[in-house]
């Protein structure tokens, strides 16, 4: 096949599969451990500059600004496994050598005791490999104990001013806690509280996975049942199957492993999972968070045949409820928890993402673009130590940008998201540091360049001539930003086939004839696609990425011969010259201007590169 085409088909599948831009960050605020922490607990309140990390032994308070950042510690002889904000108290939790505690801490500094009855020992992890899910409602906290060690797995309400309850053993078969969230409700009596987890699938096959994936749900507003029947359990605990993979195949993902939710008090909104397989290959699927909702409420119960009653079982009502708490309900509840509807995704598959990197952590975040339409940005943290900011609008997943944050490459084990101050928190073993959600200055200095990144945060202001982040309450009918999203097209710039301009200067290459020549063209854009022409278009050479270049290098068919070598780059009507050499032999002619001239030693070093 002519290596013309074949270049061009690689293209075509990079355009597909990469994210759009890279960047290496290294400007960012950060602060780095003094000994790897393989730490879980975070803590951040939306709205501050605060992170509140839980290490080995000690409680790191990590006040950001633009610049830098300024640390607190507060020693600790605990693994801490908590660390949330209940009414106006912060609570910690650590393993204590096995024998779990909780502490309250006061003005960042003092640790206090709490009460011996307030939080039990087998509720919070004893070990620090036990994953553990906390989440603070409504000045209660709930938590979500793994399984582990023959340890039975549960949920709880554990501290606060509502009674404490917890599930029935045999509600949960051996689960792991991908997460938990809060689903509002315009009716306060009917807030709830989502958990994620898997369990482990009992009646599998040796050719079916060992897991099911699991949401489980209860309402805030539960107080427990009657004196004979779950007096100290939940009354409202439902579970429903979710099905993450692609529709009428066998392949599907069924480990959850981490969740998040973005909703509204309209019970809109979209709960993301991070899914893994038996293979260890992640994926992320995408649910309707109004779907998940009417399942748990029409749904039959799985194992049950009669006729439902009115209320359903599982109804969220006020202890005093009696039609919703009497015995037979009850009953119902405490036999059979399962609805029997499945769970599936959005799209009938996981969104379109690169699979080369096994994702490890997930956030989101909701942004009213210029349109007045709301979009979905999601960040994936991944193994290797990079970010990938991903855009889900109507035609499915679209990788904005990858970033390369940190010196090594430690997995992400953490992040947390501010929408209010537009702020990332990222997190390794070695460090912590913090990105800006509307890093606008980083997409370029032309519209077209501003409005090809597709950055629901980003838009192209007509009047400053910059690509500029949106201003809290834009007014559409007044202001002059202009945006695209849901396709990747810089028509709204105006002249939508941009003519390629001449405007780079060559830089002269003195080289031998018969030596090693490759060209480098730095990449910008990864949904580009790039070529090489020679003397104004009589002859075209491939162009074959390596790291963030696109090399040209001679062929048996296309010699390098003296002249000016141009690498143009194209996308979606917009081409732009990105760099020109003028190629001399050594003996030619060559300018006296060696200011612009790039010597053989980079050349070399570049081919050195390439053929490694």
């Amino acid at each position: 096949m002519n290596l013309l085409i074949l270049a061009t088909l690689f293209s075509v599948v990079l355009a597909e599969k990469s994210p759009r831009l890279k960047f290496n960050v290294m400007e960012s605020p950060r602060f780095r451990f003094m000994k790897p922490e393989n730490f879980t607990a975070v803590y951040h309140q939306q709205e501050t500059d605060v992170l509140y990390v839980g290490g080995q032994g000690v409680i790191y308070k990590l006040s950001f600004s633009d610049k830098e950042v300024h640390d607190t510690q507060q020693e600790c002889d605990n693994f801490i496994t908590v660390i949330e904000k209940v009414g106006d108290s912060i609570v910690v939790c650590g393993t204590r050598a096995g024998s779990p505690k909780c502490w309250l801490l006061v003005n960042d500094s003092v640790l206090t005791d709490m009460p011996a009855e307030t939080l039990a020992s087998n509720i919070l992890a004893p070990f620090p490999s036990q994953r553990s899910i906390s989440l603070s409602a409504d000045g209660n906290l709930y938590s979500a104990l793994s399984t582990v060690a023959g340890q039975t797995g549960s949920i709880r309400r554990t501290y606060g001013s509502k009674k404490q309850l917890k599930t029935e053993n045999k509600w949960l078969q051996n689960p792991q806690f991908a997460g938990a969230a809060v689903i509002p409700h315009q009716e306060k009596l009917k807030d709830e509280i989502y958990f994620f987890f898997s369990e482990v699938n009992s009646t599998a096959n040796l050719d079916e996975e060992p897991y099911r994936a699991r949401i489980g749900r209860v309402c805030m507003v539960d107080e427990g049942g009657l004196q004979n029947v779950l007096p100290n359990s939940w009354t409202t605990f439902l579970k429903a199957r979710v099905m993450c993979g692609k529709a009428g195949t066998p392949v599907q993902y069924n480990n959850f492993k981490q969740a998040f939710v973005l909703t509204s008090h309209l019970r809109t909104g979209l709960l993301y999972g991070l899914f893994s397989n038996a293979w260890n290959t992640t994926v992320v699927c995408a649910y309707s968070i109004e779907d998940i909702d009417k399942a748990f409420n029409t749904s039959k119960l799985k194992g049950y045949n009669a006729p439902l009653t009115s209320p359903r079982p599982g109804t969220c009502a006020f202890r005093n409820n009696t039609q919703a708490h009497n015995q037979k309900i009850l009953n119902v509840i405490k036999d059979h928890p399962e609805i029997e509807d499945m769970i599936t995704t959005v799209d009938e598959t996981p969104l379109e993402l690169p699979v080369h990197d096994h994702f490890t952590h997930i956030v989101a975040d909701t942004v009213l673009a210029v349109n007045e339409e709301h979009y979905s940005i999601i960040y994936l943290g991944t193994e290797k130590g990079k970010v990938l900011k991903v855009l889900h609008a109507i035609e499915g997943a679209f990788i904005i940008a990858q970033y390369s944050l940190f010196h090594d490459d430690s997995p992400i084990i953490n992040m947390a998201i501010d929408s209010k101050k537009s702020h990332l928190y990222i997190g390794t073993e070695l460090e912590v540091q913090r990105l800006p959600l509307a890093d606008c200055g980083r997409y370029g200095v032309s519209c077209r360049e501003c409005i090809l990144s597709r950055d629901p945060y980003c838009a192209w202001d007509m009047s400053k001539r910059k690509c500029t982040a949106i201003p809290a309450n834009y007014n559409i009918s007044t202001g002059t930003l202009i945006q695209t999203l849901d396709h990747s097209s810089a028509s709204v710039c105006g002249d939508a086939t941009a003519h390629k301009a001449r405007s780079t200067i060559p830089k002269q290459v003195l080289v031998d004839k018969d030596g090693p020549v490759l060209l480098p063209c730095p990449v910008r854009s990864y949904h580009a696609t790039y070529r090489w022409e020679k003397d104004n278009c009589i002859k075209q050479y491939p162009c074959t990425i390596s790291g963030s270049s696109c090399v040209l290098a001679p062929t048996p068919d296309l010699p390098l011969k003296e002249g000016v070598f141009r690498c143009l780059a194209e996308e979606n009507g917009l081409q732009q010259e990105v760099v020109s050499y003028k190629l001399v032999f050594n003996g030619g002619p060559l300018s006296t201007s060696l200011a612009s001239t790039l010597g053989s030693a980079v050349l070399l070093a570049a081919a050195a590169h390439w053929l490694l």
